[in-house]
């Protein structure tokens, strides 16, 4: 049950320097440089595209860049340290223990091509005993657990209205693509997805049945599914219409809820995920459980369990036998463009960041991460802080009833920043070298129930939802926290002293640490107090002023084409936009008082200022494959890489003082279109 509400700042990272680069090192920002693209026409191809020449996508990625060449890195860090668990013997529940006996079981690839489908017996066997709508409802919390998803989405998370209170919440869910519109979408190359997605549909009755020939009962299992999920994507809410957290908060009772989907036993579900007590429960989107409550009865039975059988089986093959694995590969490829899959040994140590990545975590920093660094990072929060200190003061649109609960939310966001103070206790976890898909659900179920437990208690405030060695960021709006976890803070190739003031205020303070900031402040985060709770604490026309600037960069964004026909969708990624734009003015004010920039001094022939902007440009250095592109733009918040950087700088004046544009030129925006906001 995981809380879906992070305003995550999407693959970046960031160092700190102590020293400036001298001008006869080889200078990695302008061997990246395309020279035959002009800054005032693209300025993502021309800060970046001598590198994306030079570097083609890997067959097993779909995209690669920045992101990847750090993770790289991250990935033989935890290999070594599994590779050492594995050989030590370690006391029996230790996190040494777990890793090893993890690890082992993830790379026994022998046993678990032995092995087939047969682990999931005991789950196949509850699937084919159902009788009765009562065994459905048995069978799904069964899996919830497990982390199989079917049905709908549940979790445990803070109360938007009262932060203080752990809340019960459900939401739309149910789907095998991505998301409802790829049900209903008529462009070619979503078509190619619902093609993909139904042959893997087709194989996976197939294996199931032994694999079968007979394609007239096959086709019959496919087109129940695939007719069942279109009816549940009908019902569900468009991309957009999901950022809004009011409409998104439907509190009621559980009779409420029985009363709105009578079909399926709640009483009875609840007790059976382990939930006893329970007076209220937040619904995110109520007209999608009336749907499901049809379709609960105006189903047959060996729908559902055809259903349930490939929810079971898609959720769990990355972690079973290599045809098991492919068959979901292949599908997924439409999404992703990849034309073959990852390794093993990074397979594995993907699943096991959501198993016991926090345990990993603990021998990570120790390895890796030093206080000393922990508490630089922490320093350079403060700058960003005091630069929208200063932002917020000089607002002329805002009154200063609303600046003055403004500046109360900046200063009582939380800085979270390298690794807990406090890490969880995974002791009763049982890990073993038995397989490696019962590892992946007993620790699915180790976290159902770690976050079902924390209704009815204090919430944790110190409690971290990203492993230390997460290559991510967050902005917390329940706790009005950002978290920085310690792989963030990994340059590719690079020490801190490789580095000057003008690339890390770009990379660091904009891209990561000013853009989780601004989270707090954008369409979404600025409906939350500062203790956290979704509340109106803006006065009326401040309100008005905003959705009119913030029109602004929706409109801006709308006009992007990545891919195909496709254009971003303006509404749905506002929030982002609103934190890319927002990091880079902090990153570039916080900048502007440092004795690098006062001094003026170019390095290696670019201004502070030009550096700052391909500094910028460098964290979201990244070739993608159509195929990516298209699912981001149709299912994601955040816009493709290449227009996080083109659409953010041409608002920002000293961009066009940096390179010269000028009225005619591509990355020219009139004074009366650029986005002013923060």
């Amino acid at each position: 049950m995981k809380r879906h509400y992070f305003f995550a700042c999407l693959a970046i990272c960031f160092a700190v320097v102590s020293c400036k680069q001298s001008d006869d090192q080889k200078d990695f920002i302008a061997s990246n440089i395309d020279s035959t693209v002009k800054p005032s026409e693209d300025f993502f191809l021309y800060a970046n595209g001598g590198w994306i020449k030079q570097n083609p996508i890997p067959a097993a990625e779909s995209g690669w860049g920045i992101g990847n060449l750090v993770n790289e890195e991250i990935y033989d860090r935890k290999k070594k340290i599994n590779e050492k668990a594995v050989n030590e013997k370690a006391p029996d529940g230790s996190v040494s223990q777990k890793i090893g006996d993890f690890w082992f079981s993830g790379m026994d690839s022998a046993g678990i091509e032995k092995q087939g489908l047969q682990p999931l017996k005991e789950n196949l066997d509850k699937i084919n005993d159902i009788k009765s709508l009562a065994d459905l409802v048995n069978v799904v919390a069964s899996f919830h657990t497990k982390s199989v998803g079917s049905l709908f989405s549940d979790y445990v998370s803070q109360d938007d209205k009262n932060s203080d209170v752990m809340a019960y919440q459900l939401g739309q869910g149910g789907l095998g693509m991505p998301n409802r519109d790829y049900y209903f979408n008529t462009d070619d190359r979503t078509k190619n997805v619902q093609k993909a997605y139904q042959t893997y549909l087709h194989k996976t009755f197939g294996q199931l049945a032994g694999n079968s020939n007979d394609s007239v009962a096959l086709s019959k299992k496919v087109q129940s599914v695939y007719g069942l999920e279109t009816k549940l994507a009908k019902a569900a809410r468009k991309l957009a219409a999901l950022r809004d957290p009011y409409k998104n908060y439907n509190k009621m009772t559980v009779a409420a809820l029985e009363k709105l989907c009578p079909n399926f036993d709640w009483p009875v579900y609840l007790k059976n995920i382990g939930i006893e007590k329970l007076d209220s429960v937040i619904v995110g989107q109520p007209e999608f459980f009336a749907a499901l409550n049809t379709e609960l009865k105006a189903t047959s039975l060996d729908d559902w369990k055809n259903y349930l059988q490939v929810h079971l089986v898609m959720s769990t093959a990355g972690y079973l036998d290599s045809q098991t694995f492919m068959n979901l590969f292949n599908y997924r490829k439409t999404l992703s463009g990849a034309s073959a899959p990852r390794v093993r040994w990074k397979r594995v140590l993907d699943a096991e960041e959501g198993a016991i990545g926090e345990a990993l975590g603990q021998l990570f920093v120790k390895e890796y991460f030093s206080e000393k660094a922990k508490q630089r990072y922490s320093d350079l929060v403060e700058a960003i802080r005091d630069a929208y200190k200063d932002r917020i003061n000089k607002l002329a649109w805002m009154s200063d009833s609303t600046k003055q609960k403004a500046l109360d939310k900046l200063a009582k966001i939380t800085k979270k920043v390298g690794y807990p103070d406090k890490w969880k206790d995974f002791t009763a976890m049982k890990i073993d070298r038995g397989p490696f898909v019962l590892n992946m659900q007993r620790a699915s179920e180790w976290w159902h129930k770690y976050n079902v437990n924390k209704l009815g208690k204090p919430v944790d405030r110190t409690e971290w939802d990203m492993t230390p060695q997460t290559y991510n960021a967050y902005y917390n709006p329940s706790n009005n926290e950002i978290v920085l976890p310690a792989g963030m803070f990994a340059v590719p190739g690079k020490r801190d002293e490789d580095l000057d003031d003008a690339f890390v205020y770009g990379y660091a303070a904009a891209s990561t640490i000013g853009h989780e900031i601004t989270h707090g402040f954008d369409d979404q985060g600025r409906q939350y107090n500062a203790k956290g709770n979704l509340t109106n604490w803006w006065q009326p026309n401040d309100s008005v002023q905003f959705s009119q600037r913030a029109l602004k960069i929706i409109n801006e964004f709308k006009a992007f084409n990545p891919v195909d026909t496709l254009h971003i969708n303006g509404e749905a990624t506002q929030g982002e936009n609103i934190a890319d734009l927002g990091g880079l003015l902090l990153g570039l004010d916080a900048y502007k008082k440092t004795e690098s920039y006062k001094k003026g001094d170019k390095i290696n022939g670019f201004t502070p200022l030009q550096r700052y902007f391909l500094g910028y440009a460098y964290s979201w250095m990244i070739e993608e494959r159509k195929e990516r592109l298209a699912n981001q733009v149709m299912t994601d918040v955040h816009a493709p890489a290449k227009e996080r950087v083109n659409g953010p700088v041409v608002n920002i004046p000293e961009f066009y003082e940096a390179f010269g544009i000028k009225p005619g030129d591509k990355m020219y925006r009139a004074d009366s279109v650029r986005v002013s906001i923060w």
